[in-house]
């Protein structure tokens, strides 16, 4: 999957009237959990068919390819490729699909095309630089009788091989990193989370992967915003500093607080608006399988990270509306000498004239 950021935001139910073949996605539980904790806003899914991309000789992907499409201005491309083989050539398709190139461009392609389509429904339009990819390795079920404990003793090697993408073999530390982030909900299923890939072995993981996916547009955001505040705190600490230079201050101060206020209410409203979409607090086992990403991502670093960054900004706003009220009581200052001096001068020129 690849994840991408398109604008500020973006108006599904424009969009949706844009796509005919759109639905609003939901989040399918496989477990007892009440129905009400799903997206809010719902994202919309659109399926695409085309030829399919070769990753190499032996695999290429679906004809089918999914978008989801988020209110808060990301757009999800999920490919397919399906796996019969032994795992030996697992660990050859996670090489070919570490940095991908082929599948890069196609995705931002079709990013690029679903843009022109509901252009006028995003705010801000405009594709990131930056793409947050990562590969979920699903299993229905092995061919032998392996279970999830062998999984994790005698294929231990193998397993980190393959969610790091590296054919030579790893240190005993390094395996041990790769695998440190499991979950399972029974004893025929587990959820193996690293930072460039996944292990699902799970015959009805539509759930789980619903969660790996948003997990990553999560990741791709707060990396998005965490950028948009540097540039940010950069612009507004040169409006300060210009101010401080000028003679008469006031007048470029009001612009350079509307622009602040500007960024730091774009930026409070992408960080809400990415941490209240998805509800998971009616199952529990999926909202554990989220912190396990979350953990794994470091997202609570880096929302740590932006809120000090908002604060920082906020001080700098705080400066300069300081500046702003100075700079008028000063000015007001001097007209109020300036009118002293008039009422004291003019009864000497008036006598002097008469």
């Amino acid at each position: 999957m690849f994840v991408y950021d398109i604008g500020f935001s973006i108006d599904l139910k424009e969009a949706e009237r844009r796509i005919t073949s759109a639905k609003r996605e939901t989040l399918k539980h496989k477990r007892r959990a009440p129905q009400y904790f799903e997206y809010r806003p719902a994202p919309i899914g659109i399926s695409q068919r085309g030829a399919p991309v070769r990753i190499d000789e032996q695999f290429a992907t679906d004809p089918q390819v999914d978008l989801v499409v988020y209110d808060f201005g990301a757009v999800t491309v999920v490919y397919r490729i399906p796996f019969t083989s032994d795992s030996s050539r697992l660990l050859v398709l996670s090489e070919e699909l570490y940095e991908n190139r082929q599948l890069l461009d196609d995705s931002r392609r079709r990013v690029e095309e679903v843009l022109k389509v509901i252009g006028a429904a995003v705010s801000k339009a405009n594709i990131s630089a930056f793409v947050e990819d990562y590969v979920i390795f699903q299993i229905g079920e092995f061919a032998d009788s392996t279970g999830i404990e062998e999984l994790l003793t005698h294929y231990r090697q193998h397993i980190a091989q393959i969610l790091r993408a590296e054919a030579r073999e790893l240190s005993a530390d390094e395996v041990a990193d790769a695998l440190s982030h499991h979950i399972s909900f029974g004893k025929d299923d587990i959820v193996l989370v690293d930072w460039n890939a996944a292990l699902v072995v799970d015959k009805e993981a539509e759930d789980i992967l619903t969660i790996l996916e948003f997990a990553n547009v999560e990741l791709l955001e707060m990396r998005f915003l965490d950028q948009q505040l540097d540039e940010a705190l950069t612009l507004a600490y040169d409006r300060l500093t210009q101010s401080k230079r000028r003679w008469f201050p006031s007048s470029a101060n009001p612009t350079a607080l509307r622009d602040v206020s500007q960024w730091q209410a774009d930026s409070a409203i992408l960080f809400e608006g990415i941490n209240n979409v998805l509800k998971l607090l009616g199952d529990q086992y999926l909202a554990r399988v989220y912190r396990l990403m979350a953990e794994r991502f470091h997202l609570t670093e880096w929302d740590a990270s932006i809120l000090r960054k908002l604060e920082t900004l906020e001080s700098i706003y705080q400066k300069i509306s300081d500046q702003v009220v100075n700079s008028r009581m000063e000015i007001l200052e001097w007209i109020i000498i300036a009118l002293i001096v008039i009422e004291i001068v003019l009864p000497f020129v008036s006598s002097k004239v008469h």
